[in-house]
């Protein structure tokens, strides 16, 4: 299809952009121009995890900082054995110091993005339309985009909020952040400043359909990941004469037992309260059912049945196992001698990596297949009673009336774990009206975010900030 927009050079990896004081728009008076700019900009800078290379935008991202009077650095980070550079991004405006900081997190790096399957070179930040196009338009560019606005926003204010407002913008996260923010926490715990809460990606506002209204999705528990590598060897040759001693085969026959392996429903109380949450806005049939989850998929056939036809609601009351990366030979008419598969397993809140790797070297049944943990973490929960899920519920019915504001189990990962595991409250939350036909683009072909998301994004985070410390009203006015 024909658009028609903006479209500039990329950066080519290990460069950094020239940086000519502010060269797009002010964000005091045009907004919306500035986030499309800067969002296009970050775009065009090849981010792509691995290998990354995320220090030349963590650089771009400090300078205009700076340029917006905002107390900013670069963090080099480690290089993980590859030559190109590695860095997060930190910004801070400083508050009254009468409460603890709050931390907006993002992450710099993105997933490959096949050109074929884009309508746009998927890296050349698109201006179009009313919308920015291109990888990682929504995760996560976008949201570090969001977040340095909002800091620029209180930056120019005269009185400043009873809290520091911390920005990080970090490398690694699309390959499990341990080069990333996991590095950050462990090894620069000071970047913190003893904060108290933090907002990260892993939920949004899904803008209701017909007559229905917003539902502010607030993550406060992920799954559980356990990606692991499935292993075979085999005896090598020529094609012509194979045995069907060969690792493919070997492999094949793994993975026909994986996809048997049986996975029971469970449901988490977080999970429960979501849906107990949701149940005004249901399907009347399922009304019942979303007040009373476990009973209902326990007892309720036709409703089960209903329930587990959405993917993304039944990977929230199981364990899921798909099968993502397939590596083995390289010439047609020669037999390897190995063969490998990638598996991206997300377990349940509660359940344990290790016993589930117990349980697939069980279904495997195959002393000659190797089984490689690639990653895993034990995740914890925020609790919902806090000021800051408060301050959303305010802004949610300041600025979205009518609208609902749900904790959530998120079905994937974010960095937040790593916040987590050393106390500090953290949510999954950007405030961004999202239809579900753009968040398919996550990960997916053509990506991209509207212009006026961006803006209004802005304006929202700014009053949850705003509202995180404003005193309940007297008793007498509630």
């Amino acid at each position: 299809m024909a658009l028609l927009g903006v479209l500039v050079p990329s950066v080519p990896s290990g460069a950094i952009w020239p940086f000519h004081g502010r060269d797009y728009p002010s964000p005091r008076s045009d907004l919306a121009g500035a986030a499309a700019s800067l969002l296009s900009r970050a775009i065009r800078f090849d981010t792509v995890n691995p290998p990354g290379d995320e220090a030349p935008l963590a650089h771009f991202l400090v300078d205009v900082m700076r340029a917006e009077g905002i107390e900013a650095h670069v963090v080099e980070t480690p290089r993980r054995g590859s030559q190109v550079g590695r860095a997060a991004a930190f910004g801070r405006v400083r508050g009254r110091g009468t409460a603890r900081p709050v931390i907006l997190l993002s992450h710099l790096d993105v997933v490959p993005a096949e050109r074929d399957g884009w309508a746009v070179d998927p890296f050349a930040g698109l201006v179009a339309g009313g919308y920015v196009m291109g990888r990682g338009a929504l995760d996560a560019k976008g949201v570090a985009i969001a977040h340095l606005l909002t800091l620029a926003e209180l930056a120019r204010r005269q009185t400043p909020l009873p809290r520091d407002v911390i920005l990080l913008a970090t490398p690694d996260e699309e390959t499990g952040g341990r080069f990333g923010a996991g590095w950050l926490v462990r090894e620069h715990p000071e970047l913190l400043h003893d904060a108290e809460f933090l907002l990260t990606e892993g939920g949004g506002i899904l803008v209701g359909e017909r007559d229905e209204p917003d539902v502010w999705g607030v993550g406060v528990l992920e799954k559980t990941p356990c990606w692991t590598r499935l292993v075979a060897r085999g005896t090598a040759g020529h094609a012509s004469t194979a045995d069907g001693r060969g690792a493919v085969p070997h492999l094949l026959s793994a993975l026909e037992r994986v996809r048997r392996m049986p996975s029971r429903l469970r449901v988490v109380p977080q999970v429960a309260e979501t849906f107990a949450a949701l149940a005004p806005v249901a399907d009347p049939r399922d009304r019942a059912g979303f007040l009373d989850l476990p009973t209902a998929l326990a007892q309720d056939d036709a409703f089960r049945r209903r329930f587990l036809a959405d993917g993304a609601r039944a990977a929230l009351v199981r364990d899921t196992v798909t099968i993502t990366v397939l590596r083995a030979g390289s010439h047609t008419n020669v037999v390897p001698e190995e063969a490998s598969a990638d598996l991206d397993v997300r377990l349940l809140p509660g359940e344990r990596c290790d016993a589930f790797l117990g349980a697939l070297r069980q279904a495997i049944e195959d002393p000659d297949i190797r089984i490689d943990p690639l990653l895993g973490f034990q995740p914890k929960a925020s609790p919902a009673n806090t000021r800051l899920f408060r301050a959303i519920e305010k802004t949610a019915a300041e600025l979205d009336p009518g609208s609902l504001v749900v904790p959530r189990v998120i079905a994937g990962f974010t960095d937040a774990h790593w916040f987590r595991d050393r106390g500090i409250v953290s949510y999954g939350f950007v405030p961004r009206w999202l239809p579900p036909s753009e968040t398919r683009g996550v990960h997916g072909p053509n990506e991209r975010i509207s212009i006026d998301n961006l803006a209004r994004g802005v304006h929202a985070m700014v009053r949850i900030l705003e509202l995180l410390d404003t005193p309940p009203p007297p008793a007498a006015e509630r």
